[in-house]
């Protein structure tokens, strides 16, 4: 399937990665509607910070998605829906977990029943590699067990299940994402990149983050998206879920210090008590195996970490004022 002049819809097209999907459909042909939460500003997150003439190529709907009557209003008539609306800060989902259920199960719940209700032609969900929890073995591949360590993986285990069943019992044209830890401009505070590198811009000599030892398998967001964009064109991704990361690992530890470096700065990174997970719940341990990606989709991760965090310096340095570096944000 092309996505030119096909309607499309994306929830969550005011997030981090949504935006940047959003934007990547409409330079493609596609005729998007952008869901974004409804609030009394109407505001439009990301979206607003988009080129004028990809923004007039956008129809915006503010909605939410724990809302069915008017999902299923929205959905009605597209012919893809890329899910992407989700909670998604792990800290937040201790303080809050029942707020994570509604959003990410029953919202998921209620967008694949607008989509089966409407016959959308392809639904392409977002999953997380926090579904894995720490790794039993590595890389990870799509047989890994799943382990509900917070409760915001936990809700997306949950989230993944619903769009399963839709699959298996209604023949809805299901494709799963799996993202690892996606990085690039527009990624909020909450994540550890722009953690860090907003720190040092700031001025900060001492950087504060949770544990160091852990690694993880960081993406692009470019790559990501075009993780995406394969999802939805490939007939073969249906009913499959298909990892999407580097196949490489780095400590958290060792990705800050290789931050200051490309910085230029001088700083100590310090592990701060209260950024970190509690014990059982800290997920130690992410490598993917993307090997399923690039068979199906023939997808593989264009940028090097070095080129990735580059750029993201460069857009943070730009974006200071959006970081509130002398405050913890769950």
């Amino acid at each position: 399937m092309q996505l030119k002049n096909k309607r499309v819809l994306v929830t969550g097209a005011d997030g981090f990665i949504g935006s940047h999907l959003t934007e990547r459909l409409v330079e493609l042909g596609a005729k998007v509607t952008a869901l974004v939460q409804y609030n009394s500003f109407n505001n439009w997150g990301w979206i607003e910070t988009l080129d004028k003439h990809i923004k007039e190529e956008i129809e915006v709907y503010t909605g939410d998605i724990r809302e069915y009557d008017n999902i299923s209003k929205i959905v009605k008539g597209k012919e893809v829906v890329f899910h992407l609306a989700a909670l998604i800060a792990i800290p937040y989902s201790y303080r809050s977990p029942a707020a994570y259920v509604r959003t990410n199960v029953e919202g998921t719940l209620n967008v694949m029943e607008a989509c089966r209700m409407h016959a959308v032609k392809k639904v392409v969900h977002t999953s997380t590699s926090e579904v894995y929890g720490t790794a039993r073995y590595v890389p990870i591949n799509e047989e890994h067990p799943l382990q509900g360590q917070s409760p915001y993986s936990a809700s997306k285990i949950g989230a993944d299940k619903i769009a399963e069943s839709y699959y298996r019992s209604f023949e809805l044209p299901v494709a799963t994402i799996r993202p690892f830890n996606t990085y690039g401009p527009r990624q909020s505070a909450r994540a550890v990149i722009p953690t860090i590198i907003s720190q040092i811009l700031s001025g900060n000599k001492t950087i504060k983050l949770g544990a160091l030892f852990p690694t993880r398998d960081f993406t692009y967001v470019k790559d990501t998206v075009q993780g995406f964009i394969g999802m939805a064109e490939t007939d073969e991704s249906i009913g499959q879920v298909i990892n999407i990361g580097s196949n490489s690992e780095i400590s958290i530890g060792d990705l800050a210090g290789k931050i200051v470096l490309l910085t230029g700065e001088e700083a100590v990174i310090e592990c701060d008590e209260q950024r970190l997970r509690p014990d059982k719940s800290e997920v130690n341990r992410l490598w993917c195996d993307n090997t399923k990606a690039e068979q199906v989709l023939n997808w593989k991760p264009v940028y090097t970490l070095d080129e990735g965090l580059s750029e993201t310096i460069e857009w943070v340095k730009g974006n200071l004022h959006y970081f509130k570096t002398e405050i913890y944000n769950v």
